[in-house]
């Protein structure tokens, strides 16, 4: 594996991702945002934030294994979330931890939570890209 997940002292320890990826392998990869589309292109989860945020982690799951990865090679996420406002935080680790059980792993490299206005298409919650390393 090429990353390594770290909390360094001084910074704060948050239990659904780590500070800081240190990657060491040799293939840079970028994954474009993800959104709740199935392989048809059909929106899964519409109007549910979980069932949207775990298709968002299965597709990039999906991406990764199609140039010989896996979650465990993601370096940092950015995640933008329509309309984000705070309580919607149990709705999003829901789904990432529905998508992590199905990918048996614990996604927790760093990540940047962003509210947007609006996405790709109204149906669209959630967007999420991902930049993996693979040895």
């Amino acid at each position: 594996m090429a990353i390594t997940l770290v909390n360094p002292a001084g910074l704060p320890e948050i239990d659904v991702y780590r500070q800081v990826s240190i990657a060491t392998g040799s293939k840079l990869v970028h994954i474009a945002g993800q959104v709740a589309w199935d392989a048809d292109g059909v929106t899964v989860g519409e109007g549910d934030l979980a069932a949207q945020v775990e298709q968002c982690y299965l597709n990039i799951g999906t991406a990764l294994a199609g140039v010989g990865g896996s979650f465990d090679d993601v370096a940092k996420l950015n995640v933008h979330v329509v309309d984000w406002t705070p309580d919607k935080m149990p709705l999003l680790l829901e789904g990432i931890a529905r998508a992590a059980a199905k990918l048996g792993v614990t996604p927790a490299p760093p990540a940047t939570l962003l509210g947007v206005a609006a996405l790709d298409v109204p149906e669209h919650l959630v967007e999420i890209e991902a930049t993996a390393v693979l040895d």
